[in-house]
């Protein structure tokens, strides 16, 4: 099932390391990571060896990293885990600039600061970055309904879940893991009862504007502790911060981020919704439903794209703003209303930034017009008419 769902992202994968000396694949912890590189070094011509460095036994090999890598320097090495040991950096550069073969090395790690700052600093111009996100519906749709994938999220243990509890079962033990063990062992040493409290609080604000003020009063911490608690979960792939276009200098713009959990399986446990009957009749139905269409929309998004979001102090407002070559290309609203009709703040967002497509985003597959510049697009019909 995981071969034929990530097949994609393997041949994508598999591609880049004939081109650079490193890939590093990134994205949450259990979003698939490890079956994909197994799966690679099953399938990749030539010779690779795996390393766990959750592994005592396998850290143990490392004990003189340098003769290790010179020992086995014809072999594909995966490293699993790298943020554990972010000493091997500079090695890692030593011991590259000595053979910079294409396909050297395929690093494996939750995205964390201390990842991301020993990569960029140690390897730069011989490392390559692919985020490899949960489940997005592109990958599932000809074997499952896209509403289990908005209730239970793309982590494939959730997904996958034969009975619906087990699967919420995974997602609680997987947030206690997040807080309890892997942002303290990413650095974040802070008071794990209000950081829980500070998730389950952006479950509730979901898709709102940021406040780092009033959370920090709710959640009885400084407003730097928020901005330390903010960049570490969205460097864990936990939540995302959406920021607004700020390039329309004639309007007064709204400039907080919008802050939205990642994953609405996460996000759904951290609000005890267990099932679509109980979401659609929660306050955070829209706000989930938005969370959705964004994850599906970015994770599919040609990296020539950029996205933010569009809000004026006038009332023009878009959820999304898609920006080519620093040109706004598409205003998107997202409803969960399978019959919405564009708000005026809408159309004054294309007039403001001279959008040529338009789309109000819905459940569903249906696609027709509402107004001469603005479709009703099903998400279904969205995403397998991306390049349209």
């Amino acid at each position: 099932m995981h071969s034929a769902i990530q097949r994609s992202k393997f041949d994508t994968v598999v591609g880049l390391l004939t081109d650079v000396p490193v890939v590093a694949l990134t994205g949450a912890r259990q979003a698939g990571k490890t079956t994909l590189a197994k799966q690679i070094a099953k399938e990749i011509e030539g010779d690779t060896l795996y390393l766990d460095l959750e592994s005592p036994r396998d850290e143990g090999k490392l004990a003189d990293p340098e003769l290790f890598f010179e020992r086995f320097e014809d072999h594909l090495i995966i490293i699993d885990e790298i943020q554990r040991k972010p000493d091997l950096f500079p090695i890692l550069r030593s011991v590259i600039d000595r053979n910079r073969r294409p396909g050297r090395f395929l690093l494996l790690g939750s995205a964390s600061p201390v990842l991301i700052r020993q990569s960029s600093e140690s390897l730069a111009g011989r490392i390559t970055y692919e985020e490899l996100p949960p489940f997005i519906w592109p990958e599932i749709s000809d074997q499952f309904d896209i509403g289990r994938l908005w209730i239970r999220g793309g982590f494939p243990e959730s997904f996958l879940a034969g009975k619906r509890s087990t699967g919420q079962r995974w997602l609680r033990d997987y947030i206690r893991t997040l807080i309890e063990r892997d942002l303290p062992m990413l650095g974040l040493n802070t008071d794990l009862g209000k950081l829980r409290n500070f998730l389950t609080m952006l479950a509730h604000q979901n898709g709102q504007l940021l406040n780092q003020e009033n959370l920090a009063r709710s959640v009885g911490v400084s407003s730097p502790t928020i901005s330390k608690y903010l960049d570490y979960l969205e460097h864990a792939y936990i939540i995302r911060r959406l920021h607004p276009w700020h390039r329309n200098v004639k309007k007064r713009l709204v400039k907080s981020p919008k802050v939205y959990i990642r994953d609405t399986g996460v996000l759904h446990a951290l609000l005890d919704i267990d099932s679509e009957d109980t979401l659609r009749a929660h306050p955070a139905a829209g706000g989930s439903w938005e969370s959705f269409v964004l994850q599906q929309i970015l994770a599919t998004a040609p990296d020539s794209h950029s996205h933010y979001f569009y809000r004026t102090h006038q009332g023009a407002e878009a959820d999304l703003l898609v920006v080519e070559n620093e040109q706004p290309k598409m205003s998107v609203e997202i409803k969960l209303n399978r019959s919405p009709k564009p708000a005026k703040g809408f159309h004054n967002v294309i007039e403001d930034n001279q959008t040529t497509k338009n789309i109000i985003i819905t459940p569903g597959s249906d696609q027709y017009p509402v107004h001469e510049t603005i479709d009703v697009v099903g998400l279904q019909t969205f995403l397998a008419n991306r390049d349209g």
